[in-house]
């Protein structure tokens, strides 16, 4: 059983665990227990297969969403009817454990400037499309990120070149909504807007000061797990105020800020539309998005439009609407570790003139407990109320969720 152990360790270390251009030193306690720092009880691992870094050095970490979901549908029909005139019913109610999200992540810092490196976050996800293929429901690994970040090419300033962040996501990830396992943003939410997600490929320059940061970029437009369908980029952004003069990222426990940001994204030629008369719609969205953060509470809101693009009056382009979000926490404890989270979502997706649009609506509210600065658990309530007549009105019900978000 040691060997088994040995080897697995030393199969990590040689994927991971930073090492500064020598051999890793690994130490066992008298339980068998393995750690890379020496203490009183520990003796030194002698591993026969040392390990090195070209990098000056490395540094890994990992992310995981482990959960469980009970979705409670509306029973019965709704109030469509599909093409051959019969109901359409609501969804049939599922009960699944869950690994939402594996992400592990890698930097290797390659130049003298100790803030410039080079990362790649690996992603792990269920293929739960069920549309026959034979990856249906299984685990299956691609590139979230990979980029080289290069620090001070202005002043300020560095930039991602690779896969890389959009502007707008990580920022609310990191600054307003802290609960990524249970739900994303409005602008990827499936039930919110649904404009964009998280990574693309290109380029993206981010400027930090006391008062202002921005995130400028160009990009392919179609996301990292989509292919690019069009000669035309997308150039997309984020400014933020830091009205109060503080960055509040993920010190959301011990700093007051107040955040106030313009983003949005201008991509010609999209998506693929037979309606339209070069056969794409073009995607352009703006926002207007604010958070006030104390240790004890944060309030957050927000209001995205997205132009419908149709070059004529007989159709609308397929991501056109306008909606809002508000989310707010109260933390509890003298840590503050126990969080009390509710969220609203509303999305109103653009009709053709004269007929009537249908509002998608989303409620979200739950407790979390911050056990140590390694493991979250999550308790929600995710209700879904769209309007009769929407093309979502099926999936009208109560999703029961449980999660714990691991990370190191």
């Amino acid at each position: 059983m040691k060997k088994i152990v040995l080897s697995a360790l030393a199969a990590l270390t040689l994927g991971s665990v930073a090492a500064n251009a020598g051999v890793t030193k690994l130490y066992q306690d008298a339980n068998g227990q393995v750690f890379t720092q020496p203490a009183e009880g520990r003796t030194e691992l002698k591993l026969s297969t040392p390990v090195f870094s070209k990098a000056d050095k490395l540094k890994f970490s990992g992310l995981t969403y482990i959960g469980y979901t009970y979705n409670d549908f509306k029973s019965g029909n709704t109030s469509q009817q599909d093409v051959n005139g019969n109901p359409i019913p609501y969804n049939t109610d599922t009960s699944n454990f869950e690994l939402r999200r594996a992400y592990f992540q890698l930097k290797a810092y390659l130049l003298d400037d100790p803030k410039s490196y080079y990362r790649v976050t690996f992603d792990v996800h269920q293929d739960t499309k069920a549309n026959g293929d034979t990856t249906d429901g299984d685990m299956l690994l691609r590139v979230k990120y990979a980029y080289l970040y290069l620090n001070d090419v202005l002043p300020f300033t560095g930039v991602e070149l690779g896969l890389v962040h959009r502007p707008w996501h990580d920022y609310e990830e990191h600054n307003a909504w802290y609960f990524r396992d249970i739900s994303k943003v409005l602008v990827e939410q499936k039930n919110g807007a649904d404009l964009s997600n998280s990574a693309d490929y290109g380029f993206n320059f981010k400027t930090k000061t006391k008062y202002f940061d921005s995130e400028l970029g160009l990009f392919n437009g179609e996301g990292y797990h989509a292919t690019q369908i069009s000669t035309d980029m997308s150039f997309e952004w984020r400014t933020t105020a830091h009205i109060l003069g503080v960055n509040g990222k993920d010190k959301e426990k011990t700093l007051t800020y107040w955040d106030a940001s313009f983003f949005g994204q201008y991509n010609k030629n999209h998506n693929a539309d037979a309606l339209a008369q070069n056969g794409y719609d073009d995607l352009i969205f703006y926002g207007l998005h604010s958070v006030y953060n104390q240790p004890s509470f944060l309030i957050s809101a927000q209001y995205v439009y997205s132009d419908d693009t149709a070059e004529d009056s007989t159709y609308v382009s397929a991501k056109s609407g306008d909606g809002y979000s508000v989310n707010g926490e109260y933390r509890l404890g003298e840590s503050k570790d126990i969080r009390l989270l509710a969220r609203y979502d509303s999305w109103t997706p653009t009709a053709l003139s004269g007929q009537p649009e249908y509002e998608q609506k989303t409620y979200i509210a739950g407790a979390a407990w911050d056990q140590n600065k390694n493991i979250q658990w999550v308790a929600n309530i995710d209700i879904t109320d769209n309007e009769d007549g929407s093309s979502r009105e099926k999936f009208n019900g109560v999703a029961y969720m449980l999660t714990a978000e691991v990370k190191f």
